[in-house]
């Protein structure tokens, strides 16, 4: 299947400079229609508003974690279809662990690069 380059991604990371980084990763990989979120209490707005393709977000973030914005996305009829990739600076099993059973699709270690970030989605969209 290929890669629908101008679905709408929603990007949550409560650091502007890694909300640019992934921004410009997901440009390097022909993707143009990409919003951002500061934290899992914006996005969840966002995503009432407008039907998103992918949801790249951070773990750590305050008020609402990355973790609890997947649980909230996961727990609503009307978004708990969204692919949505976690992206972390821990590789913590646990965190792994609990972020599969909530139902994320993939995850990314920190710090990653264009390829990584390219094969994530395509393992989620494959």
């Amino acid at each position: 299947m290929a890669l629908d380059l101008s679905m709408p991604i929603l990007v949550v990371d409560d650091y502007k400079t890694m909300i640019r980084i992934i921004r410009n990763l997901l440009k390097q990989l022909g993707f143009q229609d990409i919003d951002d979120a500061a934290d899992g209490s914006e996005a969840l707005a966002k995503l009432k508003e407008r039907q998103y393709g992918l949801v790249i977000s951070d773990w750590n973030m305050e008020p609402m974690t990355g973790y609890e914005l997947l649980k909230q996305v996961r727990s609503d009829p009307a978004l708990e279809a969204i692919p949505f990739i976690m992206v972390t600076a821990e590789a913590k099993s646990e965190n792994v662990i609990a972020a599969k059973k909530a139902g994320v699709n993939n995850y990314i270690v920190k710090p990653f690069n264009a390829q990584t970030l390219k094969e994530k989605i395509e393992a989620v969209f494959g």
